[in-house]
């Protein structure tokens, strides 16, 4: 039996009457989709690995503890430390295996190879879904002892999301050249041999292997059946090297970004899709989103009130800026540094330290986690990957190569400003001149500019309350009172407003953010008086700022409320002074201390609800009135901003402030 005309099999991906081969790119979830719907399309009863036998036992017994990953690595037989040199201080890649006849001279460390069992590893998914179909596997690749990697730059792998697998390969096949070396062709030549042998056994076989590889096997393997064909004496067979045998880990879950072909945070995506049978074709594109929105959720839980409002708005100019990047470097889909340069650029280093930290995480959301052989992996200690190397359970680092390896990764920096560890935040409290404290210029500018809008609002309010209407005759003088011309439209007449200068003055400001307040919640409460004469007298309360040090000599704190007089003024600590001991909470005393210092009539008072009899008949107390701003006449974010006050140990701390500040 063969594959029939109504088999979606193509015919450029049949290099034989029994076999069909899928190129793909290794590390790609879109190509880890498109095998498992082969293998559910088609009815296959074999299906042959590009890996080595060697390789057959550890790598199956991984598959079967999925969705955790791990890793299968194999040391090389004769690999040793020359003296004085460190694993770290030795580089060794493809590029620079120029001679391909000629082995590596002894003296040289070689990397050991490894298998990445990871779920969105194509060849993986292969044998995964032949196992729990109970397809035969056969593993076919050469077995050498010190393997040569051999990969190259591809196309976005998402674009088989929306063509076919063999336009894809067709449409990168002009730009594969031959492999270089011969251990490659040597590989080439064996698994096309292997394909051959296994023809005679089986009737649908599926090879899943490289998109580099397939036009090499199969070339080696139509060569060998035209030699046969012609009686020629057959290509001679490669032989298998002495190799050890290879071990399998598992993984420092912080080490997975690299494991994985893609985001840790992305395959977790995938696994969960996989175990809730949910629709996973677009989860590289909505995984991101995914991505943002967790980001989100575990960025208001560290920073609680602290933090800044992200609206959907904000989130959809993130991922505006993901696409624009993306297109930029030429890619279908954004990579990590894509990711959290968006998120850094909109939303600030808060959110996207939550982004990077977030994407590095791998969620096993399957119920079943624990399968077969997992007891017995959790007694192997983990090992840590990085930059193509390894730190072994006995502390040796090892540089690794892959033997499914996908397209080069190229690393960049990232400056965000870190979090500091609790050590750090203990020091520098411990280390707090509690006679010295002063203002951060920049939060000082800030917050006076939006006192002037406040007072500037009141100004509005009282001229409105003032206003009158009257007909008009030559003059609009402040405008065409609408109202007033709409409810005497029979008379045909139009009436203007009139707004009389306004009266008195306004010096006092009175914002409260946070009412009505908790006292345990705003424990610091003092008085500051102005540096120059652009401030104005402050007296706030807030919470304290020791509880979170962001540098040294540098805490910051949260406004509950705070009262401003402008022009400053010299007057007593406001929560010292015995003359306001009548107020009974936080939000009573500065209305009572801004009537008592006011020098005018009217006080502004910003508040999300307006003032109630109690605080109205305060003000009567003192002969003033109370000029009700609303909160909500501003936006959110802006008061979340203001809110926020950093406290400094000194003025020496301000020639290095800015280096700690993070905008929220």
């Amino acid at each position: 039996m063969t594959f029939s005309q109504s088999s979606r099999v193509p015919e450029l991906l049949r290099i034989g009457p029994r076999i069909a081969i899928l190129p793909v790119v290794h590390g790609s979830g879109q190509f880890a989709l498109t095998v498992r719907r082969w293998m559910l399309e088609e009815s296959f009863d074999c299906v042959a690995v590009p890996l080595p036998p060697s390789f057959q036992q550890p790598v199956e017994e991984a598959v079967l503890d999925l969705p955790t990953p791990s890793i299968v690595i194999q040391p090389t037989m004769a690999n040793f430390q020359p003296p004085g040199q460190s694993w770290e201080s030795t580089s060794w890649s493809a590029e620079s295996d120029q001679d391909n006849e000629s082995d590596q001279d002894d003296d040289e460390v070689v990397p050991y190879s490894y298998v990445p069992v990871d779920p969105c590893q194509s060849v993986i998914m292969a044998v995964r879904a032949a196992m729990g179909e109970r397809i035969h596997r056969e593993y076919i690749d050469l077995e050498t002892d010190r393997y040569r990697p051999y990969a190259t730059v591809m196309p976005d792998p998402f674009a088989v999301r929306h063509v076919s697998p063999e336009k894809f390969a067709a449409a990168v096949l002009p730009s594969i050249t031959r492999p270089p070396d011969q251990q490659t062709r040597d590989s080439m030549v064996h698994m096309a041999i292997r394909l051959t042998e296994l023809e005679k056994k089986h009737q649908r076989i599926l090879l899943v292997t490289s998109v580099l590889h397939w036009p090499w096997i199969r070339e080696a393997y139509q060569h060998l059946h035209d030699s046969y064909s012609d009686s020629a004496a057959a290509i001679q067979r490669p032989e298998h090297e002495e190799v050890c045998q290879p071990t399998r880990y598992p993984v420092k879950p912080r080490t997975l970004m690299f494991l994985f072909g893609e985001l840790p945070f992305i395959t977790g995506l995938h696994e969960r899709a996989r175990a809730e049978l949910e629709d996973d074709d677009d989860i590289q594109i909505d995984g991101v989103k995914e991505l943002l929105l967790a980001a989100r959720d575990s960025y208001k839980k560290e920073l609680g009130n602290r933090a800044r409002r992200v609206t959907p708005l904000h989130l959809s100019k993130c991922l505006q800026y993901i696409r624009n990047l993306s297109l930029i470097h030429r890619r279908m889909t954004p990579d990590l540094i894509t990711i959290v340069t968006a998120a850094k650029q909109i939303l600030g280093d808060q959110f996207a330290l939550h982004v990077a930290e977030l994407a590095n995480q791998y969620q096993d959301a399957s119920p079943t986690a624990a399968k077969t052989g997992g007891e017995a992996l959790d007694m192997v200690p983990e090992v840590t990957l990085g930059i193509d190397q390894a730190r072994l359970p006995d502390g040796e680092v090892v540089p690794l190569v892959s033997r499914l390896p996908g397209p080069p990764i190229s690393w960049c920096t990232l400056r965000l400003q870190r979090r500091p560890d609790t050590s750090e935040k203990d020091r520098w409290k411990y280390q707090w001149n509690p006679y010295s404290q002063c203002s951060y210029p920049p939060e000082d500018d800030l917050i006076e500019d939006f006192r002037t809008r406040v007072f500037d609002r009141a100004q509005a309010i009282i001229g409105n309350d003032l206003a009158v209407t009257e007909k008009f005759t030559t003059s609009v003088k402040d405008g065409i009172d609408i109202r007033d011309t709409l409810r005497h439209w029979y008379e045909k007449q139009i009436y203007v407003k009139v707004v009389p200068p306004s009266r008195g003055m306004l010096d006092a400001c009175v914002m409260l953010f946070d009412s009505p307040a908790d006292p345990r919640d705003y424990p610091w409460r003092t008085t500051w008086f102005a540096e120059h004469q652009t401030e104005s007298t402050l007296a706030l309360f807030a919470t304290h700022f020791q509880d979170q040090m962001v540098g040294p000599g540098i805490g910051m704190s949260v406004y509950g409320g705070a009262m401003f007089l402008y022009p400053p003024v010299v007057i007593p600590d406001v929560w010292q002074d015995s003359r306001l001991d009548y107020a009974e909470t936080l939000e009573e005393r500065l209305i009572a201390a801004a009537c008592l210092h006011s020098r005018g009539r009217e006080i502004a008072l910003l508040s999300s609800l307006p003032p109630g009899p109690g605080w109205r008949r305060l003000a009567r107390r003192h002969k003033k009135y109370l000029i009700h701003v609303p909160l909500s006449s501003f936006s959110d974010e802006q008061v979340q901003r203001l809110r926020m006050v950093h406290v400094l140990n000194g003025s020496e701390v301000r020639s290095y402030a800015e280096d700690f500040i993070r905008r929220i």
